[in-house]
């Protein structure tokens, strides 16, 4: 009987295995390993080191391949020329979100990081112009980020250079900017909702970033589809921010000597009696660099969001059909050695010339590229600048272990790379 049960499965496999050959032979995809059935490849991928996994396929099958995450194919684009092709050069195929249940069932296709079609395209341009309405890219923002950064340095002294961890109060500053933005209002660090709101932030990124998490209709402006939007809002603007700055510091505690360079800078260049500005970074060549150098180091989206083809598409020698989720690995972008001379180390000269002076790279990809590229993308600048460089004007960052024993490594990092769980000292300077 065992012997018959056994048979019967695997002639059932082989079936659904037939089958699938058969539904996909239309279609040219990209080369990827054999997929089991059901289960696709993932006993193929290491969750605990996507990147190394996906580097593995890539040295066998390209820079573009196919994975199947269960029975659905998953095109994956390694390195900066595959990533820029699709996310830029053939920018509208690959505008679609990829639809994974989870997000599906959280935003239901509302709000702008999950929505599909027009209903993107609309709550996109209504974003982005609503936001320019409330100041986003005129001084009044940068107004508001500097206030925040001096309420920032005022409760900071409050711990008197004792230990404390940094976690929540660094997502205080960037949570209150968007609300300042959205709702014309800040909040008191002490109040319960504003404290809740921030820790509730933080929780859902840590459930959403574990590796085992890995609608098409007319946009009307609801009251709950305008709910998702701020929503996306606070999320993108508060636990993005807040975990570079915590991994900031971490970086700067570990490497001593570039801390002391960019504090050299700002007394050079700001002095000790006013606040730092926009205007500054011009003249701050190496204070600059460090705060690229951190977004490339901390790699804080190595995966971005899942795409999704919009349309039939060709792209390179393979036809790809509509509705075919896409994986853009911004490590390979971030961590090409070739771009980035020793990409595992952090070192702000990777975005300084020869002559010390600030140089851009297009291998800079931190808010991914092309039509889904973060809309808060300047905001986000103008905060981890103004907020690190406020801060180590006022303070000298002290870690509770030698720098060489500082752990810089994620707890998580699938969604997003979480930074560990630390104490550290504020001392004013």
């Amino acid at each position: 009987m065992d012997l018959v049960l056994v048979l019967v499965l695997t002639l059932s496999c082989l079936l659904l295995f037939s089958l699938w050959r058969q539904s996909s032979g239309r279609w040219k995809l990209p080369p990827g390993p054999t997929p089991l059935p059901i289960i696709g490849n993932f006993l193929q991928i290491d969750v605990k080191n996507i990147y190394q996994s996906l580097t593995n396929f890539s040295k066998t099958y390209g820079p573009v391949f196919t994975l199947y995450f269960g029975s659905q194919p998953t095109v994956v684009l390694y390195g900066y020329k595959a990533v820029k092709e699709a996310l830029i050069d053939h920018g509208e195929e690959f505008s679609g979100r990829g639809r994974l249940p989870i997000f599906n069932k959280l935003f239901e296709g509302q709000g702008l990081g999950f929505s599909h079609g027009n209903v993107w395209k609309v709550t996109r341009h209504f974003t982005i112009n609503t936001l320019r309405t409330l100041g986003m890219g005129k001084r009044s923002i940068e107004v508001k980020v500097q206030e925040e950064a001096q309420c920032l340095v005022k409760e900071l002294m409050k711990t008197n250079g004792s230990p404390c961890d940094p976690k929540f109060i660094m997502g205080y500053a960037p949570c209150n900017v968007i609300c300042s933005i959205v709702f014309q209002k800040r909040f008191g660090y002490e109040d319960k909702n504003f404290i809740n709101l921030v820790e509730k932030v933080e929780e859902c990124v840590k459930i959403l970033s574990s590796p085992w998490l890995q609608a098409n209709q007319q946009l009307n402006y609801t009251l709950e589809h305008l709910t998702v939007l701020v929503i996306d809002l606070i999320f993108g603007g508060t636990e993005t921010l807040s975990s570079s700055i915590r991994f900031a510091f971490l970086l700067l505690m570990k490497h001593p000597h570039i801390t002391a360079k960019v504090q050299e800078e700002i007394d050079n260049v700001i002095g000790r009696h006013r606040s730092p500005c926009m205007q500054d970074r011009n003249h701050m060549p190496y204070t600059n660099a460090m705060v690229h150098e951190v977004q490339r180091f901390i790699d804080l989206s190595p995966n971005n969001l899942a795409h999704e083809l919009t349309c039939d598409t060709k792209f390179r020698d393979y036809f790809i059909p509509k509705g075919t989720m896409v994986m853009t690995s911004l490590t390979s972008v971030l961590y090409d050695s070739k771009e980035f001379p020793n990409p595992e180390t952090f070192d702000p000269g990777h975005f300084l010339d020869g002559n010390g002076n600030f140089k851009k790279s297009d291998y800079f990809m931190p808010f991914s590229a092309g039509k889904r590229m973060c809309v808060g993308e300047s905001l986000a600048r103008m905060e981890l600048f103004l907020f690190l460089t406020t801060i180590l004007q006022n303070f000298k960052l002290k870690s509770l272990v030698d720098p060489a024993d500082i752990d810089i490594t994620p707890v998580y990092s699938g969604f997003s790379s979480v930074p560990p769980t630390y104490q550290m000292c504020f001392i004013p300077v």
